[in-house]
């Protein structure tokens, strides 16, 4: 009963009450990480975070309108190596100036968006299928063309400018960027048509399709934008960590959708929040910097991980079975 007029709450209904929480779980993180771990509140720890923070944002962010449509997208951790493998090994080894190879990392990122929309709209392949062929191709593609050699991408004072996006000296330009682009998604996805059409594909296809909208359009549409938005994740990627190697990037999937469902964004469609997506992505990034604060290796977030994914998506199907 107490929860209820919480819930009914004018306030409360307005920021939304998983957001209000989720809010309440990062910053409850971030007080007992700092309590057990010595500087963990220091700068250098806090910047580590944002920079994981910004390409699985990035990721996150694309991969909620892909949900919003009743789809999935395993491909997007491999697809954002394949942008930065490809456009780093067009700038070193073929000499292709910054400003274009950055271009090409979003290019590539579209180019796999519209093929993955098309196969899924158009054709009628299941986007699990489309996603999973989509995430070898990725890094097939990267492999042959870098002939499996990693790519180090400069840094800032050697010619490498696109490393301001990220930080300038010490402050974190990059969280500016993320919250921009977030809250045009969220306009985006809210505020326009394209948006509301979206989010009626997942709640009911067929009857979008009967009221004579063009859904295969739309529904690719989300998989472009979820292209582009990796594409940029790519340059948000090298700008922190400046090597790519062929191979990888399938750690990041599962991270990248726990952040958008934890937020809020149901894996049955028709449900999305990109303020809760938001949220989660730093949840997950705090996460992945406490654990390795904590002494505790790699292995143990992927685990965490997934428990994640598995508690979100059953909070979803739970919260839809009462909405039933």
């Amino acid at each position: 009963m107490i929860l209820k007029k919480i819930k009914e709450n004018p306030i409360v209904k307005k920021l939304g009450f998983n957001r209000i929480v989720l809010t309440g779980v990062l910053i409850l993180m971030y007080v007992i990480l700092s309590c057990l771990v010595n500087n963990f509140a220091g700068m250098p720890r806090v910047m580590s975070a944002l920079n994981y923070a910004y390409f699985l944002g990035f990721l996150s962010l694309g991969v909620t309108f892909v949900i919003a449509t009743g789809g999935i997208d395993f491909s997007i951790g491999p697809v954002m190596f394949c942008c930065a493998l490809i456009s780093g090994y067009s700038l070193t080894s073929h000499g292709v100036p910054m400003g274009l190879s950055l271009i090409i990392s979003l290019v590539v990122g579209v180019i796999f968006g519209a093929f993955n929309g098309y196969l899924v709209a158009y054709q009628k392949v299941p986007p699990f299928i489309v996603s999973m062929a989509s995430m070898n191709i990725a890094k097939g593609v990267a492999s042959v063309f870098t002939k499996t050699q990693s790519v180090s991408w400069p840094q800032a004072a050697k010619g490498g400018w696109f490393r301001y996006f990220v930080k300038v000296g010490k402050v974190p330009v990059g969280i500016i960027v993320f919250f921009a682009v977030a809250i045009a998604c969220s306009i985006l996805l809210n505020h326009t048509k394209a948006g509301r059409y979206m989010l009626s594909l997942g709640s009911n296809r067929e009857a979008v399709r009967l009221s004579g909208v063009d859904v295969k359009k739309w529904e690719m549409l989300a998989y472009v934008i979820c292209g582009l938005l990796v594409g940029i994740a790519a340059i948000y990627f090298v700008g922190a960590y400046t090597t790519v190697q062929p191979g990888y990037g399938d750690q990041y999937n599962n991270e990248a959708i726990a952040g958008c469902v934890m937020g809020g964004t149901s894996m049955a469609g028709g449900l999305a929040s990109i303020g809760g997506t938001v949220i989660g992505v730093f949840i997950i990034a705090l996460l992945q910097e406490g654990i390795l604060a904590l002494g505790f290796t790699k292995d143990y977030q992927l685990i965490i991980t997934g428990i994640i994914v598995i508690c979100a998506v059953y909070a979803d199907v739970m919260a839809r079975r009462r909405r039933n």
